[in-house]
């Protein structure tokens, strides 16, 4: 047994007020089961089951109808629950009744369409309705591309308003990745939306029947009147009663039309009036309607003024659409307007899309805006090119604005100081940094193994030279304008510049196509600016390596100095950090090659430079020796000439470095860098060599100081003190034996901890050399000290006519040998002051010299009486027993061959006597010859 269902019961409508066909929505309870259980609606009395649309069983959406009734219910019935009742009311408004002459304005609510640019609906004319989504189903994000869709359905379209509409196009464009269950509701959507259609249609009929009845009953009324009219006319004309001139319907027509022309004489102007007032009032709605055409000139105007392009755009995209191919001439008359504008607008565009400087996202807007507004050529290569220009432009510029402000520092110099005084002092800009001489100057002595350190002076300061000045402005436009003209190339290659709407239109294929013919004009243009780059940088730098013609173009530098190696390190530097931000671009290796060779250049060239300076700051360190000796007879000039050379290799660290994709220039120019560390060292030796022969009054004394407070210097030295020749032999003999043995060695394992290869080369030419010079300076002093000595041996052995054949008995040593031991002692003193590591090779070649002229004066003496043999023998015996420790296998064989010549002494009395003088000898000369019997002093075997 079927259920029975309850009566509807309404109990809301919204609005609750209106006018005729007003749409509202009714809500309650038990509204019906579906469209087809709903078979009556009225409201106030008037049936509205016309234009009803069943939503639920709570919800019912209708318009109401011109009912009599001010306020009514609304009562709804069904088939299922019969006739309903209702809580609430509508209350119908009577719309303003409007004159013949009065005006009104009509609102035209313009329909929504579905704009493909900006993938949102907007407002368009009806006519060009299109319907979004008949599925009622979300679209898939991702959406098959149209050439594909093309390929596979030739001659179909997936657009409904098209006369060869394809669902599957449509469902493959639009729903290629919906689930199954979506497209099932999708499907009863559709067939919803087909049964309101069918049951709309089915209900007007219903609605309209009572209407064709009435309509019926007129006509059948009409044409009963029609028949009664004939039968009176004809008895009337029978009975010859009345004679009547055509029929009653014939007159009354002929009074209703005589009526009428008189109403029409009377209310003529009346009537003109209201005609003129329906021509105003269509006018006022065709403006109402079409007020965005008519009012986009001049929002256009005011919409670039603003800068909002994008509306502009917009506005002009939905235009464009509507009345693009308009037959109405006034449309076509605004629209030419709107084409003007546009057309000034592109010309705006395309003006801030040229000019410079602009960021990349001001370029890749206005490139947008003018893709979107189809604008003619290929604005994205005109703002290329205009770049390309742009960054040529600033480089040259850059040069030309540093060559002007030198020369103008230059006029003011020499307006300043037109002697030229001011060449003498020292050239800040050339070389900016204190010499080798000036940084050991300013540091205390040093000790052997000891640290230079380098103060900087409160007062110090510098210029960096215009040069250097020039490469890093050089590198800051590289680096700041370079990568946005390299991304912007990369996002004209992938198309990334063009919006949603250039996708659609082809522009992404179409700049694809456009980048890949033009690419090797672009990598002309890259090639161009690193090669502006190179160009210039040779010309502050390496004017050389440029011809004639290159350096009108890129030179014009006034080189007074070559910049010293800090410099061109920072220079180096600068070059490295462009390479490496253009590398980070993924900009092509064959590009960069260019970068890679200057690079090499400049290092090389700061390798030399670094070297010959240091070869003068050598110079100038030997220059200002001071001459004072530590405890080990060794002055502060080796430590100050390694010190040099250590902080030259350290300067040279950041040269050096092989950065990846760079050749190591050791490598590549090996035997220049050895010859010339080795060209260093020598220029060293050649200065010690020069030191040494300097005269008294060659010798600067100003800037000597002298540690008053070590024990270890001269006794004798004062605050003016000068060494004597002699001296200053010593002393560069020790620092040559120190330079042997220490600096060599350390410099060896400083150019082997820095990468230099042919050490070995560099240590064993380098020791060969200062060999040779102590050997030099080791012979001018023994020449200087022995010399007068052994030329004192004969004329003090034949004082006072003395003869080896006719002499008296020996009292003791003769003075001529006490004043030849007195003179070594005194160059044993002369030695150890400086060096006691020095006194065992300097006395052992002196008394060789002894010994030698000893043996040579016995061999000569053609015979000795006993007392000259004696005498003889005392006084070899007792030079060679004072000096025993000094003794070399040259001077015992001198001595044995003058004891050779001398008679032997056979006479035990004779034996005693010299022995007796011997020890008187030693014992007189005891405190005189403490000196020669040093405990660790050993005999130097030569």
């Amino acid at each position: 047994m079927s259920r029975v269902r309850q009566p509807p019961l309404v109990t809301g409508i919204s609005p609750n007020e209106g006018t005729s066909w007003t749409k509202v929505t009714i809500r309650g309870e038990n509204l019906g089961t579906g469209p087809a259980d709903l078979v009556g609606l009225s409201i106030c009395g008037h049936n509205c089951l016309l234009t009803a649309e069943w939503m639920s069983a709570s919800k019912i959406v209708c318009r109401v109808g011109p009912a009599k009734d001010d306020k009514g219910e609304i009562i709804v019935t069904t088939k299922s629950g019969g006739h309903g009742t209702s809580t609430v009311s509508f209350k119908l408004l009577k719309a303003e009744k409007i004159g013949i002459l009065d005006q009104s304005a009509v609102w035209v609510d313009e329909m929504n369409y579905y704009d493909m640019r900006t993938d949102r609906y907007k407002g368009i004319s009806p006519l060009s309705l299109r319907p979004s989504n008949p599925l009622g189903i979300d679209f898939d994000k991702g959406k098959v591309p149209l050439k594909d869709l093309e390929a596979l359905f030739p001659g179909v379209s997936g657009e409904f308003t098209s006369e060869n509409f394809s669902a599957t196009w449509y469902l493959i464009e639009n729903h290629s990745v919906t689930s199954f269950d979506q497209l099932r509701m999708a499907a009863s959507n559709l067939k919803k939306q087909a049964t309101k259609k069918n049951e709309g249609s089915l209900a007007y009929v219903k609605g309209g029947l009572s209407t064709f009845f009435e309509a019926q009953d007129a006509l059948a009324g009409l044409t009963e009147l029609g028949s009664l009219d004939a039968a009176i006319h004809q008895r009337l004309e029978s009975d010859g009663t009345e004679r009547v001139e055509g029929s009653m319907t014939q007159r009354l027509e002929n009074v209703l039309n005589r009526a009428s022309d008189t109403a029409d004489t009377l209310f003529q102007e009346v009537l003109g009036r209201k005609d003129k007032a329906d021509s105003t009032r269509n006018a006022l709605n065709v403006l109402q309607r079409f007020k965005f055409l008519f009012n986009l000139p001049l929002n256009i105007e005011r919409n670039i003024q603003k800068g909002d392009y994008d509306v502009v755009i917009n506005d002009y995209e939905k235009a464009k659409s509507l009345f693009s191919n308009t037959e109405v001439s006034v449309f076509k008359k605004v629209y030419a307007e709107v084409e003007t504008r546009i057309g000034a607008l592109r010309s705006l565009l395309l003006d801030k899309l040229l000019e410079t400087p602009s960021t990349l996202h001001d370029q890749k807007r206005y490139i947008r805006y003018l893709s979107d507004l189809h604008a003619s050529g290929d604005p994205a290569w005109q703002c290329i090119s205009a770049q390309h220009k742009w960054i040529l432009g600033l480089m040259q510029n850059c040069k030309e604005e540093f060559i002007n402000y030198q020369r103008e520092r230059g006029m003011r110099a020499a307006a300043v100081d037109p002697v030229g005084l001011g060449a003498i002092a020292l050239d800040l800009e050339g070389d900016p940094r204190p010499s080798a001489f000036s940084r050991i100057r300013d540091t205390a002595p040093l000790s052997k193994g000891g640290i230079l350190h380098t103060p900087r002076h409160s007062t110090w300061h510098y210029e960096t030279p215009q040069q250097v000045q020039f490469v890093e402005k050089l590198s800051d436009v590289v680096i700041g304008q370079l990568p946005n003209f390299w991304k912007l190339w990369i996002s004209y290659v992938n198309g990334s510049l063009f919006s949603e709407t250039g996708e659609k239109s082809g522009q992404v294929e179409k700049s694809k196509k456009n980048a890949r013919q033009r690419q090797n004009d672009f990598k002309k243009m890259i090639e161009e600016v690193t090669h502006r780059l190179v160009k210039l940088v040779r010309g502050a730098l390496l004017p050389s390596t440029l011809t004639e013609l290159e350096l009108r173009l890129y030179g014009g530098w006034e080189n007074k100095t070559e910049l010293t190696g800090p410099w061109l390190t920072q220079v180096i530097h600068t070059v490295r950090v462009i390479f490496e931000a253009l590398v980070a671009l993924e900009i092509p290796n064959d590009l960069l090659q260019v970068i890679q060779d200057l690079l090499l250049e400049l290092r090389h060239h700061c390798l030399l430079v670094t070297l010959h300076h240091t070869a003068d700051d050598v110079k100038r360190v030997a220059e200002k020796e001071d001459w004072v000796v530590d405890n080990e007879g060794i002055t502060s000039l080796p430590a100050q000439f390694e010190q040099c050379m250590v902080q030259m290799l350290q300067s040279l660290k950041e040269p050096m470095e092989t950065k990846p994709g760079e050749v190591n220039i050791l490598q590549l120019d090996q035997d220049q860098a050895s010859e010339l560390c080795v060209d260093i060292i020598k220029v060293f030796i050649n200065c010690l060599e020069q030191l040494s022969t300097k005269t008294d009054r060659d010798i600067d004394t100003s800037h000597m100081s002298v540690d008053l407070a070590s024990p270890n210097l001269f006794s004798g030295i004062q605050e003016d003190f000068c060494p004597t020749l002699e001296q200053r032999l010593l002393i560069i003999l020790s620092n040559c034996q120190y330079l042997e043995k220490h600096t060599f060695l350390n410099l060896a394992e400083h150019f082997e901890k820095h990468g230099f290869t042919g050490t070995e080369k560099i240590t064993r030419v380098t020791v060969h050399a200062v060999k040779e010079l102590d050997e030099s300076l080791f012979d001018a002093y023994i020449e200087r000290k022995s010399d007068p000595i052994v030329g004192s041996l004969e004329p003090g052995i034949y004082a006072g006519h003395f003869d080896w054949r006719d002499c008296s008995t020996p009292t003791g040593v003769r003075n001529y040998l006490k004043e030849a031991l007195v003179n070594i002692i005194t160059v044993h003193a002369e030695v150890f002051t400086v060096s006691k590591d020095l006194v065992p090779r300097v006395l052992t070649r002196i008394i060789e010299g002894v010994a030698e002229e000893m043996s040579r004066l016995m061999q000569c003496v053609s015979s000795f009486s006993k007392n000259g043999a004696i005498q003889a023998r005392l006084e070899i015996d007792s030079l060679r027993d004072a000096v025993a420790s000094y003794l070399s296998s040259e001077s015992h064989a001198s001595f044995k061959q003058a004891l050779e010549v001398l008679p032997q002494l056979h006479n035990g009395a004779d034996k005693k006597l010299l022995e007796e003088l011997l020890n008187k000898f030693k014992s007189s000369m005891q405190l005189q010859l403490t000196c020669f019997q040093p405990s660790n002093v050993q005999p130097v075997k030569r």
